[in-house]
């Protein structure tokens, strides 16, 4: 059995948030801003305990309690139910667009810090994407500016500031590298020499930690479409969640998908995750009495308004049967107009058609009557004195009572002779099971053989027959292209106009061989009466088995066998029996296998998820192709990992096999991971923000006069900064 892991709680309310209190006005600390998609990481650059971070999220919204507007922001808005529907990020994938968002989140910022002056006196380093839009990088100057008076801002690079801080103490000037920066929405290869990131070989992945997480969700929706939880498992934290938990890199993806094509290995893969979900109250011995017993009086109640209906039923077909009899009767006193005129008025096309109706009428009564009586119905035999009585010494209630009794007469032989029929059937079941006794008691080897054979073409036989089911539902097949020339072949034919059909006319003869019905068959797709005939004599030759041959178990059943998947199947989507699905706990489970390693191959080869672009390792094989062989060894010597994604399990490894392949084999290689892959960004701007360099034009900053003279997409050159729009 696996091991069955939890799904995450929501989270509670925890401590709320203090604002310091001890805010100096006079100082000048820079202020230190990782704007990321998932998390907002801000903090004085002095601190030394780290940023402060909240989940990069603003939720506005009416309280049904207070009727009052409430505006949230990070942790606030994943514990209170009404904040997490109306909950929004800044960001857009890669382009920061939400100002209202972004507004909210450096509000809290701020106040958070202390600052509760009309502006913000302190310089500013934050991050900004690779490359990012003129639009985005002009939203955030405007509100720096305008909203908050900032002396300066310095716009930088999340992976190169993780990049420096993980590379202190060598120089800028020595530092040299492959970044891979591992962000939510994108992944991006940055070649870095001599300090100088080379954003003209730089390239970009468009596929990152929240696209992983989507195509985890839906993978495990294909796999389960009936999950009972899945309005939980489409939530962007589960997802989330579920992809860091349990996703790890293979070296060699295809390796790992032909080891899992062996059930145990799949078995093993397995990791079960428990989804929450709202228990049942369980109800007392005496509440499931008084449920049984309520039950079993509505059955009660519904079994006898059965038996009215069909008693109402019964006498009516009497009645009509009665009517028939009496107009069929009338043909010896009458002439052939006015019986025919009779036949009209009763809306009977023919005598023919007279006929069928009694004997249908008849064949009725019959079966309902032999339902309906007990199997000691006929211990008297009734009587019926008017049979002998001529009709001319009857009247007419007498003649009516003569036709009665004839009718109960009639019914009544049908009945002694069907039980009679009935006894016979008993005898030759009971004598065909005495010489089934003989036979299995005098060789039972040949006895059960026999059966077996007969239970394997009975098997073969559904077997075939699922199959043209299974064919029929395929609009290419030629078993469907059969049946539809049949339904074309039908609907052409010509059929005459329709007349009024003279009276005494007879039908045709179709019916009367039961090869007839096989067009129908062939129409319909299939043949039910058949079909559970041929299931009915299954289970009685399997019961016989099961009673006396020990090497016939239940597995080899035909409801085993048609509901049997195979191993690894079965190992890859578990199964439970019919028992176990009772279980709520086991509903609620799902199993994680071949997705753990499908998803995070996605980095490697996007198309899996539908992402139309190279993967990274041809992005990374293209990137050092276009450098010397000097140049390229000077990256591989470090290649470093940076981001939330780069976290995953064997990433490093799967690196440094990708590159390897690439460069000569005595090439050194070195793939290294951020110390901390999310904070390392803000722990390298703020140790920048600390040195005498930061502040200045040369290092980025730019100025309330720079922002007014050109503009507020327009930023500095430096060696953490990006390279678009420029001054």
């Amino acid at each position: 059995m696996s091991e069955v892991y939890n799904l995450p709680e929501p989270p509670v309310a925890g401590d709320p948030v203090i604002f310091n209190s001890n805010y100096d006005s006079g100082s000048k600390t820079p202020i230190v801003i990782d704007n990321g998609s998932t998390s907002f990481r801000y903090g004085w650059a002095t601190q030394e305990n780290g940023p402060y971070v909240q989940p990069n999220l603003v939720a506005k919204f009416r309280d049904k309690r207070s009727n009052r507007q409430v505006l949230l922001f990070g942790d606030s808005v994943d514990v209170e139910p009404q904040a997490r529907a109306a909950a929004k990020s800044p960001w857009e994938g890669d382009h920061l667009n939400n100002s209202e968002a972004l507004e909210a989140a450096l509000d809290f910022a701020f106040l958070h810090l202390g600052i509760d002056t009309s502006t913000v006196g302190h310089p500013i380093i934050m991050t900004e994407r690779l490359c990012t839009l003129s639009q985005s990088r002009s939203i955030v100057s405007e509100m720096m500016f305008e909203l908050y008076s900032v002396p300066g801002v310095t716009y930088a690079v999340e992976s190169l500031m993780s990049f420096a801080y993980n590379l202190a103490p060598v120089p800028a000037d020595r530092r040299d590298g492959l970044v891979l920066s591992f962000n939510t929405a994108s992944t991006s290869v940055v070649p870095v020499l001599g300090g100088v990131p080379i954003y003209s070989k730089t390239r970009r992945l468009p596929f990152g930690g929240l696209q992983a997480s989507q195509y985890l969700v839906k993978l495990l929706q294909l796999k389960s479409p009936n999950f009972p939880a899945a309005n939980l498992l489409a939530l962007p934290q589960n997802g989330t969640w579920l992809y860091q938990t349990f996703s790890e890199f293979s070296l060699d993806y295809k390796d790992t998908v032909r080891r899992l094509n062996d059930p145990d290995c799949m078995t093993q893969a397995n990791r079960v995750v428990q989804f929450p979900f709202s228990q049942s109250k369980i109800k007392t011995e005496e509440e499931l009495a008084a449920l049984a017993e309520r039950r079993k009086e509505s059955g009660r109640r519904l079994q006898e308004e059965a038996a009215r209906r069909r008693a109402e039923k019964l006498q009516q077909k009497e009645r009509d049967l009665e009517e028939l009899l009496a107009l069929r009767k009338s043909k010896d006193d009458e002439d052939e107009e006015a019986f025919a005129e009779k036949l009209e008025e009763a809306d009977i096309e023919s005598e023919k058609a007279l006929d069928d109706l009694i004997k249908k009428l008849e064949a009725d009564l019959k079966r309902a009557k032999k339902k309906d009586a007990p199997e000691d119905e006929l211990t008297e035999e009734p009587t019926f004195p008017l049979l002998d009585v001529p009709d001319e010494e009857l009247d007419e209630e007498g003649l009516k009572e003569k036709r009665r009794q004839k009718l109960n007469k009639g019914l009544y032989d049908a009945r002694v002779r069907m039980k009679e029929e009935k006894a016979k059937e008993k005898a030759a079941a009971a004598e065909g099971a005495r010489l089934e006794e003989q036979e299995r008691e005098n060789d039972f080897e040949a006895w059960s053989a026999k059966l077996r054979s007969e239970h394997e073409r009975l098997a073969a036989k559904m077997r075939e027959r699922e199959k043209r089911k299974a064919e029929l539902s395929d609009r290419k097949s030629a078993a469907n292209q059969a049946r539809m020339r049949n339904i074309a072949t039908l609907t052409t034919d010509q059929v005459p106009p329709r007349k009024r059909r003279k009276r005494g006319d007879d039908d045709d003869d179709f019916g009367m061989d039961d090869a007839d019905f096989d067009i129908y068959r062939e129409i319909g797709g299939g043949d039910g009466l058949s079909e559970e005939e041929d299931l009915n004599q299954l289970k009685t030759i399997e019961t016989r088995l099961l009673a006396h041959d020990p090497n016939f178990s239940v597995s080899n059943t035909w409801a085993s066998i048609s509901t049997r998947k195979s191993a690894l199947i079965r190992a890859f989507c578990p199964a439970y029996d019919a028992e176990a699905m009772q279980d709520p706990t086991t509903k609620h489970q799902m199993a994680l296998n071949v997705e753990r390693w499908k998803v995070p191959e996605a980095w490697f080869t996007p198309s899996m998820a539908g992402v139309d672009c190279a993967g990274l390792g041809e992005i990374i094989n293209n990137i050092l192709g276009s450098f010397t062989v000097q140049d390229r060894v000077r990256l591989a010597k470090n290649v470093f990992l940076a981001g939330g994604p780069s976290q995953i399990p064997n990433l490093q490894p799967r690196i440094l096999s990708t590159i390897r392949q690439l460069l000569p084999p005595d090439t050194e290689i070195s793939v290294k991971l951020a110390q901390n892959p999310q904070l390392d960004a803000w722990y390298g701007m703020a140790e920048f923000a600390r040195t005498p360099e930061f502040g200045t034009p040369a290092t980025g900053m730019i100025s309330k006069a720079d922002y007014e003279e050109y503009g507020a997409d327009r930023i500095r050159t430096w060696w953490g900064g990006n390279p678009n729009y420029v001054i």
